[in-house]
């Protein structure tokens, strides 16, 4: 086996491959890649003789949803990537202890390099994507392309622009183009979710009918959960061509519906205040309910007599909702209601002690009760001394209906397309409100702000800064607000900042046999000069599988830094290595060790540390860059 990390994103393909070749094993044959080299692909012809009865091919016409550009969208998606996250502790709040993340860069690379650290461990997935309305931008995918043209590209300092273009409707690929765009990043976000993990999505009408044949086809039909609609606007527009819109859809789909569990709204003390006790029942209160069904059914077609000696059918073509001897049941027991005068038609008790602890959340999402985009903007303003900076940002208090309803204890909340950050700031608030441990994943772009905006002239570059000052701020706020809470000291609001670049390696490390002997005399290590010993720990992170918000401790041992996460999860020291930093650590049993060829002189020191470590902690995983 070998001793080094491969230092990629994984390969989507060969891990579909993988899970075919366990169903159908005879379907799995070898062919040779661009290099000449075999590997494993599949017989198509066979694996569809298998799957059906009658053969769908060709242009045989079948219920599904096309559009130019799919083929390369699920291509790209499950394209692997050779990219990093680097650690920027200076943009950061608390970076050592926090578990909550902000990636700034590209957020189908983003998802792509956190498929192996959180696959099916997030529980919730908030996103507001672009609209496609015309007027906002579209991410365009080449991932065939240095580092400095990325960030060229994702700044809009190209010529060309095309990396973030203006997608108007004149483009004879208008909608193609969108769902190209949201279609990949739709796939992988999947996989990052728990069994019983739900995503929402706010989107318009523009593309709302496209994104759910997307969801099915992405999340399967039968997990569709509701398409939310949420009153966005108080005030009717009276310059509407034809109808003043005032909602948005938030379209919510399951992993797993069976899995699914969408808690209660809780009751308030209007609900509560209508039930009353008029004949003192020492039940408590109690509210009358309808004691007739709208249908017709034999069994509770009866007559009933009051105390007063009223005489009650029920009308034509409806029944009683209880058979006549479980209403004579429920008499005896007083769970029947027929007035203060004994005279009146009958009606069942429900007591309060006995109705669920909390309300379904309805389906239409009221401004009073969620906010509005009004709102929204005010709490922008208060943050950033008067300015709002986005035109359509979400309520604080929308988001954090959607998480109530969806999480709890220390689930994981992720939104790639960040904006605001309203996600995160209704996480750190609701976090507040119930002393629960929820954390936040935002992906961000760092995508320029206009040179006219007052954003720009007040400092603001792009909108992954004001992203992330939003989140410095709000956590601020929250926690003077609530300072006479208990344990509010212990509130998490910071955040680590990591943001996508080119791998640390160069290219020799992924093409060694490539290498000319001329190169050899130069090269004095695989990692690039630019890169810290904190940018490899993070790519070791990102290869080993261990999630990026994982505590890190810092120790010096035999005058050598070393990085300790979660414990003795992981070691690394990428200074010059010595037996006394190895024989220290050793000590801690670490389940994993790593260090870099470019920290031993000679090729057999690397043999040597790992023998040590097999002496001294057998258990202990070790690898080199």
């Amino acid at each position: 086996m070998s001793d080094k990390l491969k230092m990629h994103s994984p390969n989507l393909v060969d891990a579909n491959i993988e899970k075919i070749s366990v169903l159908f094993p005879n379907c799995i044959t070898e062919t040779k890649d661009e290099n000449g080299e075999l590997k494993k692909a599949v017989d198509f012809d066979l694996l569809k003789q298998e799957l059906s009865q009658i053969l769908v091919e060709g242009e045989q016409e079948r219920y599904r949803l096309d559009w130019v550009g799919k083929k390369e969208a699920i291509l790209t998606a499950n394209a692997p990537i050779a990219k990093t996250l680097r650690p920027c502790r200076e943009e950061s709040i608390n970076f050592d202890k926090t578990e909550n993340l902000f990636i700034e860069g590209d957020n189908l690379e983003a998802l792509k390099l956190l498929q192996e650290n959180y696959l099916g461990k997030v529980k919730m997935i908030y996103i507001d994507p672009p609209y496609n309305t015309g007027k906002d931008f579209i991410y365009e995918d080449d991932f065939a392309e240095s580092t400095d043209e990325f960030f060229e590209r994702s700044n809009q300092v190209d010529e060309e622009g095309n990396r973030l273009i203006a997608n108007t409707e004149t483009n004879g690929r208008f909608h193609s183009d969108w769902l190209s765009m949201i279609y990949g990043r739709l796939k992988l976000a999947r996989n990052l979710l728990k069994d019983d993990g739900v995503i929402f999505i706010s989107i318009d009408d523009n593309e709302q009918d496209n994104l759910r044949k997307i969801l099915d086809e992405v999340f399967g039909r039968n997990n569709f959960v509701a398409n939310l609609i949420w009153e966005k606007k108080f005030a009717p527009q009276n310059d509407a061509k034809w109808f003043s819109e005032n909602h948005d859809h938030i379209l919510c789909y399951a992993k797993n519906k069976n899995e699914l569990s969408i808690k209660l709204l809780p009751r308030t003390s209007e609900m509560n205040e209508r039930y009353k006790n008029y004949d003192n029942d020492p039940r408590g209160v109690w509210i009358s309910d309808n004691l007739l069904r709208k249908d017709l059914q034999k069994t509770g077609v009866y007559t009933i007599t009051t105390p007063n000696g009223n005489k009650y059918d029920p009308p034509s073509g409806r029944s009683w909702r209880v058979s006549e001897s479980k209403f004579h049941e429920m008499a005896k027991d007083n769970r029947i209601w027929f007035g203060s005068d004994g005279g009146n038609v009958p009606r069942i008790k429900r007591f309060l002690t006995e109705v669920q602890d909390g309300i379904k959340s309805q389906t239409i999402l009221k401004f009073n009760e969620v906010g509005h985009n009004q709102e929204a903007s005010q709490e922008l303003r208060k943050l950033f001394d008067g300015e709002s900076y986005f035109d359509t940002p979400k309520p604080v208090r929308l988001l954090s209906r959607i998480i109530f309803l969806s999480t709890q204890k220390d689930d994981i909340v992720l939104d790639f397309f960040a904006g605001s950050s309203t996600t995160a700031h209704a996480v750190m608030q609701i976090n507040a409100e119930d002393g629960c441990d929820r954390k936040f994943i935002m992906v961000q772009l760092p995508e320029q702000t206009d040179e006219k905006s007052e954003a720009f002239k007040t400092g603001y570059k792009n909108i992954a800064e004001i992203s992330k000052e939003r989140i410095r701020r709000a956590g601020k706020k929250i926690v003077e607000d609530n300072t006479d809470k208990e344990g509010i000291e212990n509130l998490d609001v910071g955040f680590r900042v990591l943001k996508i670049d080119s791998t640390n390696m160069k290219d020799v490390y992924y093409t060694p046999d490539a290498l000319k002997q001329a190169d050899m005399l130069d090269l004095a290590s695989n990692i690039k000069e630019d890169r810290t010993s904190e940018d490899l720990l993070f790519q070791v992170m990102l290869d080993w599988g261990l999630e990026l918000s994982l505590p890190i401790e810092r120790k010096t041992i035999a005058g050598k830094e070393v990085f300790y996460v979660a414990g003795n999860s992981l070691v690394a020291c990428f200074d010059e290595l010595n037996f006394d930093v190895v024989d220290e650590v050793a000590k801690d049993h670490p389940l994993r060790f790593v260090s870099a060829e470019k920290a031993i002189h000679l090729d057999h020191d690397k043999t040597n540390i790992k023998e040590r470590f097999k002496q001294l902690s057998p258990d202990t995983e070790v690898k080199f860059l």
